[in-house]
């Protein structure tokens, strides 16, 4: 029932477009998500989070190199790179297709400069504070305030969220806000590749038609509702790793492609327009103003 009800409503947002409903719903999932992480970073331990964020951000850059070469041949650790480490890197590598056309979709226009900020540094930065603030809270319970997060923990994700949640004030709200973002998170996800796949089934076309789009998102949440029936996120795992590893070929394709296409760019078509405009103006009239 709920796959079905987040199903309508994604439905329903991919049709009223890019510039109605996904705009609305991700505008108001960045309002909520930031009141919560700035709730919980008041009324939580402060000092405690601004320590984690600093020793994470070092641990982060300094481990990244080697942990990025990992493959764990030495250790005897392997259920942990087969659940997180490549299983999120063949995650990613299967929603390359949505989440490039998608964004590309809504960059239109941009330069690089501007997609390099707005889309890697800006989201990666947003994501290193939210992640300070929910983990700082989290680990300041079990460490300083003797409560049993790792028992939590032991019974799911999800499970030490909301305890993390009810130790804090007005956690009746914050818990709804938390169940709110969740719902939102999964709408505006499939949003995306909704329309994606409604703009691939229609040769590229940037605003498909309103039944395909449909058609998508009730596809989509139908093969939620299966893979839910089938054992849940081990199967989402395997057939995720399934899909992404013939794609990471045609990923090291469009690498090169994208290398070549930029060295075959002049210098004016790199620049922004309004400066274009006047280097064809001086072009254009060499005696003028």
């Amino acid at each position: 029932m709920i796959i079905a009800v987040l199903t309508l409503c994604f439905a329903l947002s991919a049709v009223s477009g890019i510039d109605k409903g996904i705009k609305y719903l991700s505008n108001a999932n960045a309002v909520a998500a930031g009141v919560l992480a700035l709730f919980l970073f008041v009324v939580g331990p402060t000092v405690f989070i601004l320590s984690t964020f600093t020793e994470s951000m070092g641990d982060y850059l300094t481990q990244l190199p080697a942990m990025s070469f990992r493959t764990g041949v030495f250790s005897t650790d392997q259920a942990w790179l087969d659940g997180w480490t490549i299983f999120y890197w063949a995650w990613w590598i299967s929603w390359t297709p949505f989440v490039g056309m998608f964004i590309a979709r809504i960059s239109k226009g941009r330069t690089i400069r501007q997609f390099v900020v707005y889309v890697i540094l800006v989201p990666s930065l947003v994501s290193f504070v939210w992640f300070s603030i929910l983990g700082g809270a989290a680990f300041d319970l079990q460490l300083n305030q003797g409560a049993d997060m790792a028992g939590a923990l032991a019974q799911g994700t999800e499970t030490a969220l909301f305890e993390t949640l009810r130790e804090y004030p007005l956690s009746t709200i914050t818990v709804a806000l938390a169940v709110l973002l969740v719902a939102i998170f999964f709408i505006t996800g499939a949003d995306s590749a909704s329309i994606v796949m409604g703009m691939l089934s229609q040769h590229g076309d940037e605003e498909p038609r309103r039944p395909l789009v449909i058609f998508w998102g009730v596809a989509t949440g139908a093969v939620a509702a299966v893979l839910l029936w089938a054992g849940g996120l081990s199967a989402l795992q395997t057939l995720v790793i399934i899909v992404a590893g013939p794609f990471m070929l045609i990923l090291i394709g469009m690498c090169v492609s994208l290398m070549k296409a930029l060295r075959e760019e002049t210098f004016e078509s790199t620049l922004p327009p309004r400066v274009r405009r006047a280097v064809e103006h001086a072009q254009k009239y060499p005696d003028g103003p």
